[in-house]
């Protein structure tokens, strides 16, 4: 596969990382374009592929293409699309809130186009996504952006009438969480706990509930029992927890994210 990537910032340079170190791609099968010298510079230092400010350069030399501009610049990097050296190509879009049939009627006709959702810890190889497929998509293409975001954590397929509620979890979520990890941190500091000491033992616990859901594929509930014995210490902070309606407010956060997300797509 060659790969072109038009926006070498973080999120694009984390792709490429992750899909070099899978051996999705060789370095030298890589391409990426920005107009920012820093950007080039981090993104070619990082990945070993080379870089450019030639959009027409990225194309003709890439099979897929890595579109990874924010959503308000798509457009405009789409304008510089040559039909020529777009044919038969294959572009996935990172941009949060930009349907597909946004993407594919901007285009070149002969673009297949898939839009992905990612989140910030694929940085960390630890990524949370989502893709759907647009209507020109062939054999292979699915595979393609698998491979690719696989690389760098998990991935689903989803209806794209569903790409607003996983922005609205697993976009957003990691600010939920970090926002949990603070707050467990500042229990632990006003229980005694240097800050530093509380801060890593709240990120690892949050990170090893997380990994016991994932490998056991336990209901959280029954995780949650498990801990939970009676009248002990585990179930008098929870009492605290489902009085503070904690649970409905990450519903309700969700929720929020998901018709901002929708809003945005909109607009």
């Amino acid at each position: 596969m060659n790969l072109g990537v038009i926006g070498c910032g973080k999120m694009g340079t984390a792709l490429v990382q992750g899909a070099v170190s899978a051996g999705v791609v060789n370095p030298g099968e890589v391409i990426g374009m920005d107009l920012i010298a820093a950007a080039r510079q981090n993104f070619t230092e990082l990945t070993g592929a080379r870089a450019t400010t030639d959009v027409g350069e990225v194309l003709s030399a890439s099979d897929v293409i890595l579109l990874c501009t924010k959503p308000q610049d798509i457009h405009a990097a789409l304008a510089d699309f040559n039909s020529d050296d777009s044919c038969g190509k294959l572009l996935i879009s990172i941009a949060a809130g930009v349907r597909l049939a946004d993407i594919e009627s901007k285009a070149p006709e002969s673009m297949r186009v898939i839009r992905t959702m990612p989140n910030t810890p694929a940085l960390v190889g630890k990524g949370a996504a989502a893709y759907c497929l647009g209507s020109r998509c062939q054999d292979g293409d699915e595979a393609v952006v698998m491979a690719l975001l696989s690389a760098v954590g998990l991935a689903v397929c989803v209806p794209e009438k569903l790409m607003d509620a996983v922005t609205g979890l697993s976009g957003s979520g990691p600010a939920y969480v970090y926002l949990i990890i603070e707050a467990l941190a500042d229990g632990g500091v006003m229980a005694g706990l240097s800050r530093p000491e509380a801060i890593k033992l709240a990120a690892q616990t949050v990170s090893g509930a997380a990994e016991m859901v994932l490998r056991t594929g336990d209901h959280p509930a029954k995780l949650k029992d498990m801990v939970t014995s009676p009248g002990g210490t585990t179930i008098a902070g929870l009492s605290v927890l489902e009085g503070s309606k904690v649970r409905s407010a990450l519903i309700d956060a969700v929720m929020a994210a998901t018709a901002r997300s929708a809003e945005l797509g909109k607009s």
